[in-house]
């Protein structure tokens, strides 16, 4: 039993913001790609396999990002307790556990098409790399918000085994929304972080952090009406959408407090409500 909560606490599966996050932007792609006037079987079916394998790639990521930030980690407060930093868990275990894990994704993920695979395949070095950026640029955000919406493409490619200009603005957009939201939570440890000398842009933006998370909710919001006039969704899409503007404007950006590390985590939580608003305002749209 103490091994298996150590495992899940060094997989934060007690903590499901961060799968959830990461399975939004795959549910987005299917929905706006997948034909509803065909049978639902397929699309539960991939929003199964979505969800199962955002569930395993982020307990993977945690694990990798616990082995590379280990030395940091013990320095910072809210962070020095975790399973390999205060090496309840080895290394080598730790490792062991990410190739489990990695195994069992690619088990879920050879149920897709070829050209689904071969991108999931060619973003596993973006999603292993990016605990590293925070020591080498201050934009370790864009680093995640790139790998963390990769599943918006897979989630069209699933469908149409291919790309186009409706998926890529939509994934650009999402990027924007982690750069913002990712950013309101680095702002739980940049004492910590300054001291220590990694980068964020919690760091960068200290000094006008609504400014700058309110042009990154504009990009995301933007992309998505290009998306939806490219799509040629109903009316009842863009006064939907008036609800995720007004809760990412009137609720994120009104509360937001840099300075209180309590705020910032649940503003970022409230993340995973824009994640199911804007999955409705895409459901609306087809319908």
């Amino acid at each position: 039993m103490k091994n298996l909560n150590l495992f899940i606490e060094l997989t934060r599966l007690k903590r499901p913001i961060g799968y959830i996050l990461l399975f939004w932007p795959c549910a987005w792609g299917l929905t706006l790609a997948y034909d509803f006037s065909k049978s639902l079987n397929d699309y539960f079916f991939y929003l199964s396999l979505f969800f199962l394998g955002s569930v395993l790639m982020r307990s993977a990521g945690c694990i990798v990002n616990d082995i590379s930030d280990k030395e940091f980690d013990k320095k910072v407060s809210r962070t020095k307790k975790r399973p390999i930093a205060s090496n309840q868990v080895s290394v080598k275990l730790g490792i062991f556990y990410t190739l489990i894990l990695c195994l069992l994704a690619f088990l879920v993920l050879i149920n897709f098409n070829n050209l689904t695979i071969l991108l999931a395949l060619g973003s596993m070095p973006l999603a292993f790399t990016y605990p590293l950026m925070k020591r080498f640029t201050y934009w370790p955000q864009l680093f995640l918000g790139i790998t963390f919406n990769y599943g918006l493409i897979l989630g069209w490619t699933a469908i149409h085994g291919g790309i186009n200009a409706v998926a890529i603005i939509f994934y650009l957009g999402a990027i924007f929304w982690t750069l913002g939201y990712d950013t309101i939570y680095g702002f739980q440890d940049i004492k910590d972080d300054e001291i220590i000398g990694v980068k964020s842009t919690s760091i960068k933006f200290k000094k006008k952090p609504k400014n700058f998370i309110s042009t990154c909710y504009i990009f995301l919001i933007f992309s998505i009406l290009i998306v939806g006039y490219l799509m040629n969704y109903n009316y009842f899409f863009y006064i939907s959408l008036l609800i995720t503007i007004a809760h990412l404007f009137f609720y994120q950006i009104k509360i937001f407090n840099s300075k209180k590390p309590s705020i910032c985590l649940k503003v970022f939580k409230s993340n995973n409500l824009v994640g199911l608003l804007i999955f409705c305002n895409i459901l609306i749209g087809k319908f």
